[in-house]
């Protein structure tokens, strides 16, 4: 038996509970907006009733099965693929609406943005993406980097001299261990600019609440596991990232390539 208690843990359950009252109250708005439409939808031809409730009917249902695929797949139960692309995209769709609710249920944004990347992480991991190693890619801020390097490593990662004062160098260690490409960016514009030169199959970023959530939006459909970065000395500066959830991330998404001829 699933112990929905281990499988919804605080994390995940903030953003599954944010979203379904949303699309309950989305559809409801729906419904409230067709009764109050419905006389002069009545005088301007009898069957527009029907077509716009059918149309509203459907965009709720829609909102509905969204939430339902994203309760499924955390509670492991195989759903077709094309269910998983649509409990990803209410995910991103109705991210605005949950950080509304949580403003009126004093939710910080920051615990909902936490939640949201829980969520979407364990999406990601239940429909188990497996790319070739040169297809994958780490992808970090530059408050990663130690302030007072002098190595310029925005443009080319390799100048990193792996010296263990920051995250960069085991970060990129994993990059040359697994054959993976690594990028450090500046901010979200070059950060698009190198997921569309590199053209990944699958990111491993790693970033704050706010970075995360903003990452994976702005990729979707592009499969992404968020790792958050450690912040000892505050938002920004000199963070740093637990290396062996970096790893564990990149060997989600490894494809093992089969030996032939072995015995």
């Amino acid at each position: 038996m699933i112990e929905l208690e281990n499988v919804f843990k605080p994390k995940k359950r903030v953003f599954v509970s944010l979203t379904l009252a949303s699309a309950v109250i989305g559809a409801m708005v729906i419904y409230m907006a067709w009764r109050v439409a419905l006389p002069g939808l009545e005088q301007i031809n009898a069957k527009l009733p029907v077509v716009f409730g059918g149309i509203g009917i459907a965009i709720a249902l829609a909102l509905l099965a969204g939430v339902a695929g994203i309760v499924l797949a955390i509670l492991g139960v195989p759903i077709m693929k094309i269910f998983y692309f649509w409990a990803w995209k209410a995910v991103n769709i109705l991210f605005p609406f949950a950080v509304v609710l949580g403003r009126i249920f004093d939710i910080p944004r920051s615990k909902i943005e936490q939640s949201f990347i829980e969520v979407s992480n364990h999406l990601v991991k239940q429909h188990r993406v497996k790319v070739p190693a040169d297809r994958i890619m780490i992808l970090t801020p530059h408050c990663i980097q130690l302030d007072t390097c002098v190595h310029k490593i925005t443009r080319n990662i390799e100048n990193c001299r792996q010296c263990g004062g920051c995250s960069v160098g085991d970060m990129l260690g994993l990059a040359h261990k697994y054959g993976i490409h690594m990028a450090v960016a500046t901010g979200g514009t070059l950060a698009r600019q190198m997921v569309k030169q590199i053209r990944p199959k699958a990111i491993v970023a790693v970033a704050c609440e706010r970075d995360l959530t903003s990452g994976i939006q702005d990729v979707f459909p592009l499969p992404v596991v968020g790792v958050l970065n450690e912040r000892p000395f505050g938002p920004c500066f000199n963070t740093r990232v637990d290396i062996k959830r970096v790893e564990a991330a990149v060997l989600d998404f490894l494809e093992v390539e089969e030996k032939h001829g072995e015995h």
